[in-house]
């Protein structure tokens, strides 16, 4: 009985001193988990190498499951389960993240930056047209890189109408981006640096984030912000996940900018979201992405309730977005021409009349690349390039990085004989705007 409790003891003893730079609060919170929740039960057996590593552990060697050779799971029965020295070790973690996410931060830090949009704003006031130069703030996530490319992830409302696109790394350094793909429904898009633009320290400095599964997440469990709040450069606030799954539709409209519709499931958490967190990293207490923060979700008026996409919705877009091509904006008298007219089939439209979301085509002119392709009147475009389509202005603004003679696929939706629809993808060929 003696050696029994004196074995458990040091169990304890070890992760708990693992631990220590937690705090007190912290330390006493995981030995009550401990005592709580394990029915401690002498006759079982615990492995001898596991309880002989355990009683001899150094208590200011922090690196308690790297040094043990191979590493050690020390087995606790309780019933019919068992519990492992790396759950009571993540168990710890979770109850001493708030106190110091220091670590974390300076791991995960590397793969942060801050984005700046230069654009021109355009606005009516008494039915005369305005316009001026503007700027917004953001951040993104470094998530990837091909063979000429550091690829980032951001929100879409960040980059919109981007004439200009500045990318700021940990290192303080500075380098052009173009906008890659976007999706604007999820408020998601992959900005582009050439790699050869960046200088070797900077490329030094840097890293790729490491994505995680927003399925897994719990409620209460720590969460870590980090973005460019405010534009003053990245900073860190914690919380708690506070709601999974929160359903919600939001119209996001910005001053000079033309509005859009965002639908989706997202992750609310108490941790500040302010602007120019937008795009910036919602992570776990391993320094894992579970979310794009975005500060236009919910709005900014009510306190402690921030929003992010979950990441396990974001990764197939990311994949979709990233392998596009980047272009660069043409200008308008050398843009491509699809060679139809449309309006946007939204949520209500869709639910009213049973209609796919996307593009109705309310006219195909004569002679363009739509007609040759066989596209009628009353065809739904749903997709260009494979990314969804779900407005007429979105479907413009991705044509003004389509110069004449440009290839793009387009899927499209037509309607059968017997009231359902068939899809099909075709290859156009873009032609120039007819002169009128």
């Amino acid at each position: 009985m003696k050696k029994s409790i004196k074995t458990f003891l040091a169990i304890t003893m070890a992760l708990s001193l693992s631990f220590v730079s937690l705090g007190c609060a912290a330390l006493s919170d995981a030995a009550d988990y401990i005592f709580n929740n394990l029915e401690w039960q002498p006759d079982k057996q615990v492995e001898a190498e596991a309880v002989a590593e355990a009683e001899k552990a150094d208590p200011i060697d922090r690196g308690y499951e790297e040094r043990l050779d191979p590493p050690l799971e020390i087995v606790i029965a309780n019933d019919d389960s068992v519990v492992k020295a790396t759950e009571l070790i993540d168990h710890v973690q979770r109850l001493g993240v708030l106190n110091d996410v220091s670590d974390v931060v300076e791991e995960v830090m590397p793969a942060m930056v801050s984005v700046s949009n230069s654009y021109i704003a355009s606005y009516n006031y008494f039915g005369r047209e305005f316009s001026n130069e503007s700027e917004s703030i953001g951040s993104g996530i470094i998530v990837g890189e091909n063979d000429t490319e550091l690829l980032i992830v951001t929100n879409y409302h960040v980059v919109q109408d981007a004439d200009s696109l500045t990318v700021q790394f940990v290192d303080g350094s500075d380098a052009y981006a173009l906008v890659k793909g976007s999706q604007p429904n999820m408020d998601l898009a992959i900005i582009a640096v050439n790699l050869e633009d960046l200088k070797a320290d900077t490329i030094d400095s840097i890293a790729v984030a490491t994505l995680g599964d927003s399925d897994t997440l719990r409620l209460g469990e720590p969460a870590i912000a980090i973005g460019n709040a405010m534009g003053y450069g990245q900073s860190v606030t914690t919380g708690v996940i506070s709601a999974l799954n929160s359903e919600a539709s939001y119209y996001i409209g910005s001053y000079g900018q033309s509005g859009y519709q965002i639908d989706g499931e997202f992750i609310q958490t108490n941790a500040a979201i302010n602007p120019g967190n937008s795009g910036g990293a919602l992570l776990n207490i391993r320094g894992e992405v579970i979310g794009i923060n975005s500060s236009k979700i919910g709005g900014t008026s009510i306190e402690g309730m921030g929003y992010a996409i979950p990441i396990s919705a974001a990764k197939p877009i990311i994949a979709d977005l990233m392998v596009l091509e980047t272009r660069a904006r043409v200008a308008q008298e050398e843009q491509g021409f699809i060679g139809i007219t449309g309006a946007t089939v939204g949520d209500e439209i869709a639910e009213l009349y049973g209609l796919p979301k996307g593009i109705y085509i309310t006219r195909v002119f004569d002679g363009t690349a739509a007609a040759e392709a066989g596209i009628k009147e009353g065809d739904i475009i749903t997709h260009l390039d494979g990314v969804a389509i779900p407005s007429w202005e979105e479907l413009l603004k991705r044509m003004a990085y389509h110069r004449v003679g440009d290839e793009v696929t387009v899927t499209l939706i037509s309607g059968d004989a017997i009231g359902g629809y068939d899809e099909a993808v075709v290859t156009l060929t873009l032609g120039s705007r007819p002169r009128e």
